[in-house]
């Protein structure tokens, strides 16, 4: 009887026995086949190309180029360099910088940013760019694409400049409220500011002289482009008044049943004091750069008008154009300063602040 009783124990101790043997096994050849180290989960089941899936350790896609990243945020921009660094160019940008740079500064206080203006001359888009082959800038802020000259100048020092577009901008006429007209075509502005018109009666309005007002062509970017873009690399014509900036046009036009001056849109669509005035590429179909309905003038500045966004981004304004950063391509700090502003600009975040400026998102 006793010897029955311990033949019990010892199959059961035989029975477990074998059970943890045979649960080792399998766990030791599950490990063989999966490849995976102890400790890291299998990937879950999905599409293999989505980074996601990817185990640690293993390659993944280099970090997009400027102007390709889909940031949320600028806390979430990687490798911030710390310093002081100057930039300057365009006025165009003033109002960015005035609500983008504040907040660049808050996230990243170590990343110190400083506009620097000519030593001579006025500040522009040219100017900020020759700032910047002079070594004088580590990336500038131009309203226009680099142009061959300047190409070729940072070819001969021995590098390249790159523009990396942030921004949707276009050309707005300003004309005196007291102007009876729907709108003009780009081709009556060009016959206007190389002086074939020069009449408000030979474009459908009243018979009224004429009075074209415009800042100096070396004075910026907006002119530059004007000039190249918009009149095709013709002069402006002998009958064009010069002013010496914005300002100055706006006031003049405002003071000129007769007057008409172009600038940034931003800088003329929220004005009080004059209107900005509808463009076509051809014909009859004017399309404004403000919103419509047009926001009388005499309830301003309790009601300004706003920019039209959907025509500058889609294009159906006929007269836009891009801003851009320009940046050294040489591989040192400087291209690492530019490239991350640029890509500070094109987080959701920095997009919306130059929408808070008055421009329109690239992204």
């Amino acid at each position: 009887m006793s010897q029955r009783n311990n033949i019990v124990p010892l199959l059961f101790s035989l029975i477990l026995t074998l059970g943890l043997l045979g649960g080792g096994a399998w766990l030791v050849l599950r490990f063989l086949k999966s490849d995976v180290p102890p400790g890291i989960p299998l990937p879950t089941q999905g599409n293999d190309s989505d980074p996601s899936n990817t185990l640690p350790g293993t390659s993944q896609a280099p970090w997009p180029e400027s102007g390709q990243s889909n940031l949320d945020f600028f806390a979430q921009v990687p490798a911030v360099p710390a310093g002081l660094f100057n930039y300057g160019g365009s006025t165009t940008w003033a109002p960015i910088r005035r609500d983008a740079d504040p907040v660049i500064q808050a996230v990243w206080p170590n990343f110190r940013l400083r506009y620097t203006d000519p030593t001579s001359g006025t500040p522009g888009s040219g100017s900020g760019i020759r700032m910047l082959l002079n070594d004088q800038l580590v990336f500038s802020q131009s309203s226009r694409p680099i142009n061959d000259s300047e190409r070729q100048q940072a070819q001969n020092r021995g590098y390249q400049l790159e523009a990396i577009p942030v921004a949707i901008d276009g050309i707005a006429l300003a004309v005196n409220p007291s102007l009876n007209i729907p709108g003009v075509t780009v081709q009556d502005v060009v016959d206007i500011y190389t002086g074939k018109i020069t009449n408000w009666s030979q474009v459908g309005g009243p018979n009224l002289s004429i009075t074209a007002y415009s800042r100096r062509p070396e004075d910026g970017g907006t002119v530059e482009y004007f000039v190249d873009e918009v009149l095709n690399g013709q002069n402006l014509g002998s009958n064009v008044e010069l002013t010496r900036d914005t300002t100055d046009g706006l006031r003049k036009v405002g003071a000129n049943p007769g007057g008409i001056y172009y600038a940034s849109a931003p800088e003329i669509v929220g004005q009080c004091t004059v209107r900005p005035l509808p463009l076509s590429a051809r014909g009859s179909d004017f399309i404004p750069p403000y919103q419509s309905p047009f926001a009388p003038l005499e309830n301003c500045p309790a009601q300004r008008n706003v920019l039209n966004h959907g025509a500058f981004q889609t294009g159906t304004y006929p007269i836009t154009r891009r801003l851009f950063v320009i940046i050294k391509k040489n591989g040192q700090l400087d291209e690492q300063v530019g490239r991350t502003y640029a890509d500070l600009l094109l987080t959701n975040q920095g997009q919306e602040l130059i929408v808070k400026a008055g421009y329109v998102r690239l992204r």
